[in-house]
C-alpha cells in the first residue's frame, strides 16, 4: 500500500519487521517487550514486534494513570492477542512504588523543578520494570520514540523512556508513523489521540508542553534540514521555528554520545 505522499507503508513495515526479527536472532533473544500507553508510537511498535512472530510482552505500568489512557491500552493489547498468538500482557501497577520513592526524598522549593523531576522520575522507574521483564525473559526493551521526538527536540526522559535496546520507528516522521499505524491496523480512536506522555497525572498535551504539534515540529525539522534560518519565516511559522532550535539546543546532551573526559598519554 502506498499513501497519497508516496509513503511506502507495506515496504516499510516489512523492512522493521524484518529489522527487528534479524536483530534479535542475532542478539541471541527470545523477544520483546514494550511498554504500552495508550498512544500511537507504542501501539505501532508493539504492533511491528508481534509480527516478527516472536515472544512480545505488552507491560502496562500505571502510575496514576488517566482513565482514557489506560482504557486505549487495554484496548490495542486486547486487539493484538486476538491477532497474535506471540503476544502476552503484564500489568504492574508502579503507583505505590513511586509514592514511596517520593516519601523518601525531599520536595524542592521550586514547584515547577519538583514537578519535572518527579515526572521524569515516573518515565525511569518504567524504565527500570521494563528492564526486569525483559531480563527475566530474555528480552529487547523496544523504544517507542519516533523521529521528531528522539532527534529533533528531544522530547523523552533520559534514562527514562530514552533507556531502550532498539529503536523501531525512530526514522518515522509523526506523520508517517500516522500513516504507518493506520496501514497496520492500529484502533483509530489510539490514532486520533491527541499526543501525551502521561507524567504528570492531568491531561496536558505534548503539544501543551512543547508549545507546537508534531506536524508543526515536522515541518521546522525538514526546514532545518535544507538549511532554512528564522529569518526566512514570519509569524507563526518563525515562532514554531524558533521553538524547535530552542528544544533542539538545549536537548542535545540527550542525542549525543556521553562526553568522556580522555587522559592525555603523557599524563598517565
Amino acid at each position: 500500500m502506498h499513501t497519497d505522499n508516496g509513503f511506502k507503508a507495506e515496504a516499510i513495515n516489512n523492512y522493521i519487521v524484518n529489522w527487528l526479527r534479524d536483530y534479535a536472532t542475532n542478539a541471541k533473544v527470545k523477544g520483546f517487550v514494550v511498554g504500552i500507553s495508550g498512544g500511537i508510537d507504542s501501539a505501532l511498535t508493539s504492533t511491528l514486534c508481534a509480527q516478527t512472530g516472536l515472544p512480545t510482552l505488552c507491560l502496562e505500568m500505571p502510575i496514576h494513570q488517566a482513565h482514557s489512557h489506560v482504557q486505549r491500552a487495554k484496548e490495542h493489547i486486547a486487539q493484538l492477542k486476538a491477532n497474535y498468538s506471540n503476544v502476552s500482557e503484564i500489568e504492574t501497577d508502579l503507583t505505590p512504588v513511586f509514592e514511596t520513592f517520593r516519601k523518601q526524598v525531599p520536595e524542592s522549593e521550586n514547584e515547577h523543578l519538583n514537578n519535572l523531576t518527579l515526572a521524569n522520575t515516573r518515565a525511569r522507574l518504567r524504565m527500570t520494570t521494563l528492564y526486569y521483564f525483559a531480563g527475566i525473559n530474555n528480552a529487547l526493551v523496544a523504544g517507542t520514540g519516533n523521529k521528531v521526538e528522539d532527534f529533533g527536540v528531544g522530547f523523552y526522559t533520559k534514562y527514562g523512556d530514552g533507556g531502550v535496546d532498539i529503536s523501531p520507528i525512530a526514522d518515522l516522521m509523526k506523520s508517517e508513523v500516522r500513516a504507518l499505524a493506520k496501514n497496520i491496523g492500529v484502533p483509530q480512536n489510539i490514532i486520533e489521540a491527541k499526543p501525551t506522555d502521561g507524567l504528570f497525572g492531568d491531561d496536558r498535551t505534548d503539544e501543551d508542553q512543547l508549545g507546537a504539534s508534531y506536524e508543526e515540529l515536522e515541518w521546522a525539522m525538514l526546514e532545518v534540514e535544507k538549511g532554512a534560518q528564522a529569518d526566512s519565516f514570519t509569524g507563526r511559522k518563525k515562532e514554531v521555528f524558533n521553538i524547535y532550535i530552542r528544544l533542539n539546543t538545549i536537548n542535545q546532551h540527550k542525542m549525543r554520545p556521553i562526553p568522556v573526559c580522555e587522559i592525555p598519554e603523557n599524563l598517565k
